[in-house]
């Protein structure tokens, strides 16, 4: 599946490997890039990817974001059991990573 948007002039462009991302993902995604682009307001687009490896016992899902800046994009990936979560932690790696700009 894949989906783009546009919030506060930032393209997001999100790929779902195999599987389809609901609403409330969808509302967890704006979310993030919303209160990364109040801290950092140089943030041009975000690209988005989610998978779920069903076929792994623990960890089976990930997300990886990468945002587009002037200069090096920042990059920030994690693995675990829920996509809500692992958003969150995505989402303050890449925090982390805008502070020391």
């Amino acid at each position: 599946m894949q989906y783009s948007d546009t919030i506060s002039g930032i393209k997001i462009n999100i790929e779902a490997i195999d599987i389809t991302i609901g609403d409330a993902i969808k509302d967890t995604i704006h979310k993030c890039i919303s209160r990364l682009s109040r801290f950092y307001d140089k943030i041009e687009w975000a690209d988005i990817y989610l998978e779920d490896k069903k076929d792994k016992k623990t960890q089976q899902k990930q997300v990886s974001i990468r945002l587009g800046l002037p200069g090096k994009d920042p990059f920030a990936s994690e693995y675990g059991d829920d996509f809500h979560a692992l958003l969150t932690d995505v989402e303050g790696k890449l925090r982390r990573q805008l502070e020391n700009r």
